[in-house]
């Protein structure tokens, strides 16, 4: 039987759920949970995401993402396979490690919204992974990130949770409010039944009649002319891409630009900058900054990647320095949010990676849990 084409569009909504290949327990390893929330935010920041909800449980995974950019296949290619590599290598594995397709629900804004998210923050309990009222503590949730604002990523939002259960704000108060809620729906059903769970999982959108039939509408368009995907997807990525690349050129001294090999340290930072908050190619890359192949590109990469040091990590941390006010713009966030706490660049608060600034303390790595910890590799799925 054919798959249904997904329905893909700048500012889309999905509940997105997939599980491990024959049901099997691809979470259960505290590091394996660990890493996979680093890539989901390495991928929200790459693919300029809005993160409404996440959990990931001993094997399975949902989330509740918006796509400013109309790009959820691109993102969950990246994510999936990415995990999924650095999983088999580190454990010596081949083959599929999840089932299959992943699942993808468009939700509409509002109220259902709010509920897919309820109901995701809801899962370790209901799962019996946690007790809850110890619901706070599950780390590998974006309801411990609501708890923790000086944790949070500029590209997570709750702000459809916390409007769905109560008018609650994003305070000390309002989240001991919306705690409040949450216990009420697991203790009375609503999010908490069966059928809930099923009404939120099952079809293919989740939200009011009226929702799903503009959607039907767009749909038949959209799979007859393939045209967002196939011409007018790419035009938009490329000239992001560009815009991107143009900022980076702008705050880099001109005599720095004026050292024109293949391998300048300048070079790799800018390639390094762009394949961390965008998803451009390393044959675009290689084309505009002259670095000759794809292949290039990939290798010196993936080398600032492991090092961390040198001229060209000073460069990197120069860019993020000076391009940090524009990073809600660049993640698809809201253009009026300000970055607060230190001035660690946007991945940098993603993915907790060093800061190699004297005023700024380098937070703890949050994924290795021993000598085979995992390592976030931004080029191991993209060779060309």
């Amino acid at each position: 039987m054919a798959r249904m084409l997904r329905l893909e569009f700048p500012g889309a909504i999905y509940h997105v759920i997939n599980r491990g290949n024959y049901r099997e327990d691809v979470f259960a390893r505290e590091d394996a949970k660990a890493a996979f929330t680093e890539y989901l935010l390495a991928a929200c920041q790459r693919f300029g995401w809005r993160l409404h909800a996440f959990v990931a449980l001993e094997n399975h995974y949902r989330l509740a993402i918006e796509t400013p950019q109309g790009n959820l296949s691109a993102g969950m290619q990246w994510l999936q396979s990415t995990f999924a590599g650095r999983f088999n290598r580190l454990r010596g594995e081949r083959g599929h490690l999840f089932q299959g397709r992943f699942k993808a629900l468009l939700v509409e804004a509002g109220h259902p919204l709010g509920q897919v998210a309820h109901d995701i923050h809801l899962s370790p309990a209901k799962a019996g992974v946690v007790a809850m009222d110890a619901l706070a503590t599950y780390r590998y949730s974006s309801y411990w990130y609501g708890m923790r604002p000086e944790a949070r990523s500029s590209f997570m939002t709750f702000a459809a949770a916390l409007a769905e259960g109560g008018e609650f704000r994003d305070t000390e108060d309002g989240w001991r409010a919306y705690a409040d809620y949450l216990g009420r729906q697991m203790a009375e059903g609503l999010a908490g039944k069966k059928s809930g769970d099923v009404s939120l999982s099952a079809g293919w959108a989740i939200g009011s009649a009226a929702f799903k039939q503009e959607l039907i509408k767009k749909f038949m368009v959209w799979s007859e002319s393939r045209g967002w995907q196939d011409v007018g997807l790419e035009e938009v990525r490329m000239a992001r891409w560009a815009a991107v690349l143009a900022r980076c050129l702008a705050v880099l001294p001109e005599e720095v630009r004026a050292g024109g090999r293949k391998s300048a340290p300048w070079k790799v930072a800018v390639a390094s900058h762009l394949k961390e908050t965008t998803d451009a190619r390393n044959g675009w890359l290689a084309s505009q900054l002259g670095m000759g192949s794809p292949i290039y590109v990939s290798k010196h990469v993936g080398l600032l990647l492991r090092s961390r040091s040198g001229e060209a990590q000073q460069w990197l941390d120069f860019l993020r320095l000076k391009l940090v006010e524009v990073a809600p713009a660049l993640v698809g966030g809201d253009r009026n949010e300000r970055v607060t706490g230190d001035s660690a660049g946007p991945l940098e608060r993603a993915v907790r990676l060093p800061v190699r600034r004297a005023s700024v303390p380098a937070p703890a790595p949050a994924v290795a849990t021993g000598e085979r910890g995992f390592v976030i590799d931004f080029t191991a799925q993209e060779r060309g």
